[in-house]
């Protein structure tokens, strides 16, 4: 399994409709989830999109990993308030997900991973 790339359209059905309910989140998918909202000429992206790689495979049948290009994706970009990236959203099955911002080394992904959506 790979990081999965999302436009708006696919974020609305596959993790959350904010348009529908802005005041609640309610995650649709099926898994846990880290979205990674990036940039191509953001060089910390380009560091960490290796790792996420490797645990999208490592977690494959766990979590999904999603990527937002925050350049093509510019209305979910705002929508989340991103203002530096690589921002990760951390997504658990149950209650809100937890923003991290920058560049984090594998362990504290694996960290999170095991600490906020697998526990």
């Amino acid at each position: 399994m790979k990081t999965i790339h999302l436009t708006k359209e696919e974020f609305l059905t596959k993790v959350a409709n904010y348009e529908a309910s802005p005041d609640k989140w309610k995650y649709l998918g099926d898994k846990p989830a880290i979205i990674d909202f990036y940039a191509n000429w953001c060089g910390p992206c380009k560091m960490i999109a290796p790792i996420l790689d490797e645990l999208a495979q490592e977690y494959s049948d766990k979590i999904y990993i999603y990527k937002v290009d925050t350049e093509k994706e510019q209305d979910l970009a705002a929508a989340f308030g991103i203002r530096s990236i690589p921002s990760l959203l951390f997504v658990p099955m149950e209650g809100d997900p937890q923003m991290a911002m920058g560049a984090l080394p594998k362990a504290s992904f694996k960290d999170a991973i095991d600490k906020v959506l697998l526990k």
